[in-house]
C-alpha cells in the first residue's frame, strides 16, 4: 500500500467515515462517504433521456416533437445536455456538502458516480470541458469553484483527450438563484458572464459547459450564449445532477 493509502486506512480506523446523507457509518458501499443503504437510493440517469437537459424519460421514449416538461420553457443556446444522477437524497447531499460546507472530500465519490454513467462519459470524452465560473468574491469566500472541481473529476473519468479550459468569467455578482423562478433566474443572469480572453475559441473543437446542477438551465444558457457569440459551433452541457 502506498503512503497515502496507508494514512487513509489508518484514518478510517480511528475516525470511521460517516455517510454524508444519513450520517451513519460507511462500510463496503463502494463509496467513502455514502453508506450502502443510501448508495441504493442514488438514482443514475440512463437513456432514454431528454437530449436538451438530460432528464430521464423513465423508459418512455418521448413522442416526436413533444417537449420535455423539465425544460420546455428553455430556448437552449447549446445543442445537447447530459447528467449523471437525479438530484435527490444522497446525490443532493453530496452536492450540498461540496457547495456549501467546504466538502472537497466528497469529490472522489462524485467521480465514482461519473464513472458509473456511461452515457455521460461518452458525451464528455475528447471534448473541451468549460466550467461555469463563480464571481471572484464568491470564489474567495468558498475557496474554490465546485464546477471546476467537478470538471476535473469528469475529465479524469472520461479519459481520452478530454481536457479543461476556463474560457469564461463572471463579471456580475448576482444574488443566489435559489429564490428565483425560471423567468427571474434568466433576468438575474443577464450579462453576468463574459469571455475571459477574446479569440481563445477553436471552432473545430467540441466544447461542453460543466456545472454541478441543472435546475432551469438559466445559468448554463447564459454561459452558452457568450460562447455562441464568440463563434463556438459545437456546444453541449454536462451536469452532475438534475433537479
Amino acid at each position: 500500500m502506498n503512503p497515502a493509502g496507508l494514512l487513509s486506512g489508518l484514518g478510517d480506523v480511528f475516525f470511521p467515515p460517516r455517510c454524508v446523507h444519513c450520517h451513519g457509518l460507511v462500510e463496503e458501499s463502494g463509496y467513502r462517504h455514502v453508506c450502502a443503504r443510501c448508495a441504493r437510493q442514488i438514482e443514475p440517469v440512463r437513456p432514454p433521456h431528454c437530449t436538451v437537459c438530460g432528464y430521464p424519460f423513465f423508459g418512455v421514449v418521448a413522442e416526436a416533437g413533444r417537449a420535455c416538461p423539465q425544460c420546455a420553457a428553455l430556448e437552449p443556446a447549446f445543442q445537447a445536455g447530459c447528467t449523471a444522477v437525479l438530484l435527490r437524497g444522497p446525490a443532493r447531499s453530496l452536492v450540498l456538502e461540496l457547495k456549501y460546507h467546504g466538502g472537497r472530500h466528497v469529490l472522489g465519490d462524485m467521480e465514482a458516480i461519473f464513472r458509473r454513467s456511461p452515457a455521460l462519459l461518452g458525451h464528455a470524452r475528447d471534448a473541451v470541458l468549460v466550467p461555469v465560473p463563480l464571481h471572484p468574491r464568491k470564489q474567495r469566500e468558498r475557496g474554490y469553484n465546485q464546477s471546476a472541481l467537478l470538471a476535473s473529476a469528469l475529465a479524469r473519468a472520461a479519459g481520452g483527450s478530454t481536457r479543461i479550459q476556463s474560457l469564461l468569467c463572471r463579471v456580475v455578482d448576482t444574488p443566489t438563484q435559489t429564490a428565483f423562478d425560471r423567468r427571474d433566474r434568466a433576468a438575474n443572469l443577464k450579462n453576468a458572464f463574459a469571455l475571459r480572453r477574446p479569440g481563445s475559441l477553436n471552432r473545430s473543437l467540441r466544447y461542453i459547459l460543466v456545472d454541478d446542477v441543472f435546475t432551469t438551465g438559466s445559468t448554463l444558457n447564459g454561459c452558452a450564449r457568450v460562447l455562441r457569440r464568440a463563434g463556438c459551433l459545437n456546444l453541449a452541457v454536462a451536469t452532475f445532477g438534475h433537479g
